[in-house]
Parts: structure tokens; sequence; C-alpha cells
């Protein structure tokens, strides 16, 4: 067997099942199978592979199941593929194979049942990787804050459950004026190029990793500066996505059989660690920009996050949102949430009047990292905070954000509720950076740390 080309990345881990992507390289075979083996750490004797058919429509990817997982335990397990000119062979007979595993031992942990339990994540967003005719410029740079996060995930004292990934993980248009990628074969490759740099693989093959797009990944401010050629370009850049950030998260049904639907009814997407549960917003795909109903999500996101927000009874309900909630930027060109007020207010709105505890957004997008909470003038109770994480790696064409950058002056705008008003908590950031956020029962710590792992700034937000 041999080792992934891409991979492998740990996705969206339970206390009893782990989802694992691997991709291959095509050699015109009849057929290609992708494998998984994994075993209780410490333990001598590997379980029965778990294999995928792997092909040129998912560019040689798949995701591999594995079931039947004990809770809060640490694994051990192998990745590879291989090949054979034997058309009967099926992921069910290869097992019995004489294989030889590539020799390197990953590790990964499920969930722990206790729902109590503190809980740690790293976020991160925006990792610039430029690309030229199809070679990476200076890699080190985009990939070298994740030898920091990887520093940080070994140590014993700073343990995470889990990395949140909220947006340009790529940067397809990184040429939008001089030769932008628009061809399946080019998105391909960015992904191919930016997931298997040495410290992000490592980083993803041993922590459960969600993502969510951005408008990068497809192209700057998307949808509001899509032309009527852009089509074809939407197209192969959602193809891209869904095969290397949608496949190994929960967007994907599994089935009663253990595998996963194919299907994708839409990316958002939601899962929960505890009494701590996470809901992953799409804020890119299905907007409306029309007049009469801006929205930044569809109606049918919109209904399913406000039933959450009301009807679960997790204790800290997170929400991801790759544009920044709030505070508004004074220039976003009509991109975020600002622009949407409507929509915005409606969500607060709901977690105002029914009294919702713990309510915390996570963001990127804006390229400076900061904490923030809102307040109501009429609602002495009303409390939300936002946690902002960006960049990974800044373009040296783009600037940092800054305090100023934000209208923080007045309130947000109303629809006549009274005032939503807003405050930063930390101050901002302006350079690459990731967060590690960790919570307990009483508190949210947030630390941001810079490419060395020094630790830059502490918050810590009070849960009622």
């Amino acid at each position: 067997m041999i080792k992934p080309s891409v991979g492998p990345i740990i996705g969206h881990t339970t206390a009893h099942h782990s989802r694992l992507f691997l991709r291959a390289i095509y050699s015109g075979a009849p057929l290609t199978f992708g494998g998984i083996r994994h075993r209780r750490a410490g333990e001598q004797t590997w379980s029965q592979g778990a294999f995928v058919l792997l092909d040129k429509q998912h560019d040689m990817s798949g995701i591999v199941v594995l079931k039947g997982l004990e809770a809060a335990t640490r694994y051990e397990y192998q990745a590879g593929w291989f090949t054979t000119a034997d058309r009967s062979e099926t992921v069910d007979t290869v097992h019995d194979l004489p294989l030889r595993w590539p020799e390197p031992v990953y590790t990964f942990k499920t969930c722990s049942n206790n729902k109590t339990r503190p809980r740690a994540y790293i976020i991160g967003s925006c990792r610039y990787l430029r690309m030229t005719l199809g070679i990476p410029s200076a890699p080190e740079r985009g990939d070298g804050i994740f030898a920091a996060i990887n520093a940080l995930v070994r140590n014993p004292e700073t343990p995470v459950d889990g990395m949140l990934m909220v947006g340009d993980q790529v940067y397809v248009d990184d040429l939008n004026i001089v030769a932008p990628d628009r061809e399946y074969k080019d998105i391909l490759q960015k992904y191919q190029t930016a997931f298997s740099q040495p410290h992000i693989r490592q980083l993803m093959a041993h922590v459960p990793t969600y993502m969510i797009l951005d408008d990068h990944e497809i192209e700057d401010n998307w949808p509001a500066k899509a032309s009527s050629n852009d089509q074809s370009l939407f197209n192969n850049a959602i193809r891209a996505y869904e095969l290397y950030q949608c496949s190994h998260s929960p967007a994907h049904a599994l089935l009663p059989s253990g595998q996963l639907d194919r299907n994708i009814p839409h990316y958002w997407y939601q899962f929960a660690h505890g009494d701590i549960e996470w809901f992953v917003l799409d804020t890119r795909t299905r907007r409306t920009l029309s007049k009469e109903d801006r929205r930044m999500l569809d109606s049918e996101q919109e209904h399913a996050l406000l039933d959450w927000l009301i009807t679960s009874s997790a204790r800290v309900k997170l929400v991801v949102t790759s544009v920044m909630f709030y505070p508004d930027r004074r220039n976003d060109g009509g991109d975020a949430w600002k622009s949407f007020p409507a929509q915005r207010e409606r969500i607060l709105e709901t977690i105002r009047s029914h009294t919702i505890k713990n309510v915390i957004f996570i963001a990127g997008d804006v390229h400076g990292s900061m904490t923030s909470q809102l307040t109501h003038s009429d609602d002495p109770d009303f409390r939300v905070h936002t946690i902002v994480s960006s960049p990974l790696c800044n373009s040296k064409l783009l600037p940092y954000a800054k305090a100023d950058s934000f209208i923080l002056d007045r309130p947000l705008a109303s629809l006549g509720h009274g005032s939503y008003n807003q405050e930063l908590t930390s101050n901002v950031i302006s350079q690459d950076n990731f967060a590690r956020i960790s919570i307990d029962t009483e508190h949210i710590r947030v630390d941001y740390y810079d490419k060395y792992s020094t630790l830059l700034q502490s918050v810590n937000i009070v849960l009622q």
C-alpha cells in the first residue's frame, strides 16, 4: 500500500464513530482502494481494514467510516491505498489480501460521554497559500502557523477536542485579476497542495477537523460580484469544496448501514460535544440579494437555526458564521451582516425574547482577531458574545484589521426593538494568529497565539 497523497484527515468524530478522508493518485489501474486500520492505543492487534473504492469522479478521494468505537478512547491508525487489476474485488473482499500498510501511525481520540467535561477547540480562518502556475510560492509561510498549533495540541496541558476552520481554507481567487483559477483541475490542485503541506497535514491527521466555506473558496465577496460568466466557476469550486471540506463533515448523514449518504441537502450542519452544541452556518451559497428580502441565510437555514436556538437544551451554543456577525466593519462592501439587518435582528430578537443564554458567535474573515459583546438598551439580562479568529496566514497584498476598522461608537442598526450596543472585550490582534478556546462550567477562556506559539492575549468570558 502507498501513503495517501492527501490526508488522512480526521473529520467528524463522535463517541462511537469517526470519518477519515484520504486521497490516492490515479494510475490507470482498473480499481483503486483506500483503507484504514485501527486499534486502541497500546494494543498490538490491528482491526480488519475498512476500505473505500476511489475513482476519478471524486478526484481519487474517499471517506472511510470507522464504526463501533469506544467513548473517550485514544486510537492508533494507519492509512493507505493500492490498485488491483482484479475487477471482482470489492471493499468487502480486499481485506483478505496480504496488504503491507504504510509505516506512519496516527492517533485520534473519540468524544467523551461526560456531558459536563471541559472541552477545548482550535479556531482559525483565512489561510493564504499563493500559487502561480500550479506551484506554491513560499509554502512555508502558509503552513508555518500549523507547526505552532501542532505544538499546542501535543502539550498535555493544552489538549483539544477539535479544530474549527471557519472559512477561506483555500484562496481559489488568489490571482483574481491576473490569472484566476476557474477550471476544475486547477481548483483541485489548490486543495491538493494546500492540504498536503507538512504541518497542516500532521495536524489534520490527529485532530478532528470541521470546516465551512467563505467567499475565497469561490470568489471574493461571492455572490455580490458574480457575473453571468461565473456559473461554471461556481460549479467547479463547489465540486472541489464538497470533496475536500464537506465530505468528512456532519453535513453528510450517517446511514443505518454505517456508510455516509453521498447526497448533500445543504452545507450547514450541527454537532454536539456533551452539553456544548455547534451550529455551523453556510453564509455564502444560500444568499438572497434582492432589495425586497435580503437574506444571508435562506429561509430553511434560518428556520433551522432559530428552532435550534429555542429548543436545544445545550448549556453553551456556538454559532459559526464565516462572516462576522458583529461588530460591523466601516467598509465591508455590502458583504457582511450589516447589509442584512432584518435577518440579523430576527436572530437577535429570538435570542432575547426567549431569554437564551450563552450564545457565542464564532467568525473569521476580517484579518483581525478579537472578542466582543452585545448588550441591549432595554434588557439588562441580554448578552451575546463573539469570538473572531483571523487570519492564519495573510497575503502581503491584504491589510490587517485594526480597532478603527469597526463601528464601535454607535449601536447596531435596529428595526425598532431598542438598541443593540456593541463593545470590544479584547484588543484587536493585527497579525497572523489562531485561537484556542476552552469551555468549562463557568467560563470560556480564549487564548490567541502567533505563529511562534507565543501567547498574544487571553480573554475570559463568564457564562450565565
